[in-house]
């Protein structure tokens, strides 16, 4: 069977820990990176369409990128700072974040989209890439190509969740696969059961709809009221900048539930300074999504 190529379309961008004693480590990062990585270990082509700056931070994230197998679409390197998160850490590991992020989209020629489309987080966000990540998504699914989407919620950067909802039920309603946690449901839908919320938006649309719920596992969510548990499994991750779960959700047809159509049809510059709540960080775990042969 061919391994289905994907385009991963969203921010790269460089974590800073800045520790108690002064002590400044730098680790490369992004949701849609992440994924991006995390897609190639499992064996599928990828390129990733993003922004990175021609600077130290640009270069290692380019030099990540690479070995990871990752291709960077022309047009993601440019003649700008790279985009950072910064984690202030207490003594207590707590963090406060930071982010300074100028996000747009290289040019993306939706007839040159292979099989697959995964987007989500910042890149969803802040414009004026966002507009164009929105654009980009109802052109691939005009085309018939499948899309994946992760909200990936990062409040410090976004409006009132009021304002910030019909963008993200826009891109629900469009994309075939959506993977969404516990806290990005409770603050676009605050006093909502996170499980009725994607429910819901698994009758907008979706093929699926995956909601992670930390340590008590995940569920998946198809139309008619389809729903299937899934206990926690111990798994890397990367912070701030998102998990592998989207990776391994947006390539593999074995993992749908039985019963849902999805697992059949599945083929495969704004910019922001704010300071988020703190929030525990999950160190370490930059870039360790899984291999195929660890899932």
């Amino acid at each position: 069977m061919t391994t289905p190529a994907t385009l991963v379309a969203g921010e790269a961008l460089t974590d800073v820990v800045l520790a108690p004693d002064g002590t400044r480590r730098a680790h490369p990062g992004g949701s849609p990176a992440n994924t991006a990585l995390g897609l190639a270990r499992l064996g599928h082509p990828v390129t990733l369409a993003t922004r990175i700056g021609r600077d130290a931070y640009g270069d290692a994230l380019a030099e990540r990128l690479a070995e990871g197998r990752v291709r960077l679409l022309p047009g993601s390197v440019v003649h700008a700072p790279t985009s950072t998160a910064r984690a202030e850490l207490d003594g207590n590991g707590s963090a406060v974040y930071r982010f300074d992020i100028t996000w747009d989209l290289p040019p993306v020629d939706p007839h040159e989209v292979p099989g697959h489309l995964h987007t989500g987080s910042i890149a969803t966000a802040l414009e004026p890439g966002a507009g164009r990540i929105l654009s980009l998504v109802a052109a691939v699914r005009r085309r018939g190509h499948t899309v994946s989407y992760d909200p990936n919620l990062r409040p410090a950067l976004l409006g009132p969740a009021g304002d910030e909802r019909p963008r993200v039920e826009r891109l629900v309603a469009l994309a075939h696969v959506v993977k969404a946690s516990e806290e990005d449901l409770g603050w676009l839908h605050p006093g909502r059961d996170p499980g009725d919320v994607a429910a819901d938006w698994a009758r907008r649309g979706p093929r699926l709809v995956v909601l992670t719920r930390g340590a008590a596992g995940a569920e998946a969510h198809w139309a008619p009221g389809g729903r299937h548990r899934v206990p926690p499994t111990r798994c890397a991750s990367s912070t701030p900048s998102g998990p592998v779960t989207p990776s391994w959700r947006a390539c593999s047809p074995a993992s749908f539930p039985p019963g849902c159509s999805a697992g059949r049809r599945h083929a495969g510059g704004c910019t922001a300074r704010r300071t988020a709540a703190p929030r525990r960080p999950r160190w370490p775990g930059h870039w360790s999504s899984p291999r195929g042969s660890r899932l």
